[in-house]
């Protein structure tokens, strides 16, 4: 293939971000927006080009003649950094199936996000900034995805987080908007940390930062190790460990999941950018993409799989009390990725080999395809309602079928598909899902299955009181469908969420390693619809017509609705944490004895020196006549005390 496209899909949003980051000022908004959303179309159109290339051509640089399975191809690789003869850092363009996949996913929420801002943004102060962001983080996510190595995934790694601290933080006027980009940054840079010091324990025994070469035979990286173990861990489960973590930070896992829900603060358009394409799924794809390591460790595996089935489940509880509708699908967010991260991590048997036929990876990757257009589909949609009411609370709306069929039709869609109902995209890969869980563990099946039933529930719950429940009269400002610039990107999503389901995902998004067969199971597929239908029936009798009935279940159950409205007080867990333990009870006390004792012994130094000096001051008066008089009287005290001495 022609490094042309590949250098290009990067080139053009970074350009974009420099020429509307520098020069936007001097544009209008509505000639920045159209360049802005011209450089990612454009974007979007080579890397469509580029994917199908991949997929279909048949060349021998993506297809292995012998087999037929698509292979990791290396587009260009430069060398970077060389550390020693073998330890190189190499920038670069790779190409693989879900680097394909991403190729697609990424290019397309970001193109509609772009248009849509067009009117959702309309009128906002700074914004040429807002779409130079835009376009920042477009670049930041695709040169993560393309990434040869693990050094380089890490550099833009680092940019994405760089990208979401400038675009959560777009309203800097508002207080709560700098305290969440502050805390979406710092929080996952504590993440980092341990990816990073993953990338430095697998580099130090491999001698390598290469994908090709740390998956192409991962049972030679372990080798590697030499079965070298820390606290009763090899070397290997301890990297593989601290690298999710690294996908914790960033994929909201807990128990650093508190800044994704505060990352609400942004504009409603960077919401549906970083939980459908880029930041949140960043986690999965680190995962997927060191899978094959991932194999050779069972107990990797299955830490990703309890941590990613812990934080579905308290996700999706807390999802059920919300009133924000925004921060209802950050909570639905964090599910779902975890909903991916279970599925990985049921994947393998530790011994090298994929379980289950390959269906826990590739439908993990099928989800976060089918995911992607569903989840921006509602946070746009979510956007169209605030638009209309200028409220996020649900408790401002009401009856808004009447007043926004459009939305309300492309908002539906999207309730179906995350509650999996066929035949809309999210049943297909969320049914894989438990197939999965089940023939890993019938715990984990029936565990996951009930995530699902609450994500059903909570998702038309939402709906019912938005769409449906009361009809106030709206007095002040009648809601209506949002214009065509917002309207567009609403039933385009919509058609995919439709019809993705029924893309040859498993011919495409596989390779060598990863064979996968799709195979519907009918017993688990009819027993998850029929769950989720009876979720959505209860939630509309609840919530389809105003009654007593969420009251009266409320105060039923106030201590469990009281810490699920409050997100268990994970917040104020981490406030007493760093504030009462860290601040007042470690660093006040140290800062106490720095600033008096410590401090205070080397003033008291300083002051005796200084009162030294200055009571031997005169002594250096520059006047020879004194000079002469201190040196004959020292002379004559010396000849005196000489004499005294010698009698």
């Amino acid at each position: 293939m022609d490094i042309t496209l590949p250098i290009l899909i990067l080139a053009i949003p970074l350009t974009m971000f420099l020429v509307l980051g520098i020069g936007g000022c001097r544009m209008s908004h509505k000639f920045a927006g159209f360049l802005g959303s011209a450089g990612m179309g454009t974007t979007l159109v080579l890397s469509y080009i580029t994917a199908f290339t991949y997929f279909f051509s048949g060349s021998p640089e993506f297809v292995d003649a012998a087999t037929g399975e698509r292979l990791q191809a290396l587009i260009f690789n430069q060398e970077w950094l060389a550390f020693t003869p073998k330890l190189v850092i190499n920038l670069g363009f790779m190409l693989d199936p879900i680097s394909a996949m991403m190729l697609v996913v990424i290019p397309t929420i970001s193109f509609m996000v772009h248009v849509y801002s067009l009117g959702y943004m309309e009128g906002e102060k700074g914004f040429q900034r807002f779409y130079a962001f835009l376009s920042l983080f477009s670049f930041s996510m695709l040169g993560l995805v393309v990434a040869t190595n693990i050094f380089q995934m890490y550099i833009f790694w680092e940019l994405v987080g760089a990208s979401s601290y400038l675009l959560i933080g777009f309203y800097y006027t508002r207080h709560s908007a700098v305290s969440a980009s502050k805390k979406a940054f710092i929080v996952t840079r504590f993440a980092d940390l341990g990816f990073l010091i993953g990338i430095l324990v697998l580099s130090f025994y491999t001698d390598t930062f290469d994908f090709i070469t740390l998956t192409s035979d991962p049972s030679l990286a372990l080798s590697q190790t030499g079965g070298a173990t820390f606290l009763g861990a090899s070397v290997m489960t301890w990297a593989l460990v601290l690298i999710f973590v690294g996908g914790m930070g960033k994929s909201a896992m807990m128990p650093l999941h508190i800044w994704l829900p505060d990352a609400m603060e942004g504009p409603t358009p960077v919401s549906a950018l970083i939980h459908a394409a880029t930041m949140v799924v960043a986690g999965v794809f680190l995962v997927a993409r060191m899978f094959p390591l991932y194999m050779l460790e069972s107990a990797a595996t299955t830490f990703v799989a309890v941590v990613g089935a812990a934080t579905a489940f308290y996700a999706a509880v807390v999802a059920c009390t919300q009133i924000d509708i925004k921060r209802i699908l950050a909570f639905s967010t964090i599910s779902q990725i975890a909903f991916m991260m279970v599925s990985l991590g049921v994947a393998s048997n530790g011994s090298g080999e994929v379980c289950h036929h390959g269906v826990g990876y590739m439908a993990s990757m099928f989800h976060l395809f089918t995911h992607a257009m569903f989840k921006a589909l509602l946070f746009l949609g979510a956007g169209a309602l605030i638009h209309a009411v200028h409220s996020n609370d649900y408790t401002a709306m009401g009856g808004l079928r009447k007043h926004m069929p459009v939305t309300h039709w492309t908002f539906l869609i999207g309730c179906l598909a995350i509650a999996g109902i066929p035949p809309f995209s999210g049943f297909f890969s969320k049914d894989e899902i438990l197939s999965a869980a089940y023939a890993w563990s019938p715990w984990m099946g029936v565990w996951m299955t009930m995530v699902a039933a609450l994500t059903a529930f909570y998702m038309f719950r939402m709906y019912f009181l938005v769409f449906w429940w009361n009809n106030p009269e709206y007095k002040h400002h009648k809601p209506h469908d949002a214009p065509f610039s917002m309207s567009f990107p609403l039933v385009f999503l919509a058609v995919v969420s439709v019809v993705a389901g029924f893309i040859p995902f498993g011919h495409l998004v596989t390779w060598d390693r990863m064979p996968y067969d799709i195979h519907l199971d009918m017993t688990i597929a009819v027993s998850s619809v029929v769950i989720a239908l009876i979720s959505i029936a209860i939630a509309a009798k609840f919530y389809m017509k105003e009654n007593e009935l969420p009251a009266r279940l409320k105060a039923a159950m106030p201590g469990l609705w009281r810490w699920s409205h409050h997100r268990f007080y994970w917040d104020e867990l981490y406030m007493f944490i760093t504030h009462k333990i860290i601040f007042n009870g470690i660093c006040r006390p140290l800062a106490w004895f720095d600033r008096h004792i410590i401090d205070g012994t080397m003033d008291g130094f300083a002051k005796v020196t200084n009162d030294a000096s200055e009571a031997i001051r005169p002594l250096q008066s520059g006047q020879i006549q004194m000079y002469v008089w201190f040196y004959l009287v020292g002379a004559l005290l010396l000849a005196a005390v000489t004499t005294v001495c010698l009698i």
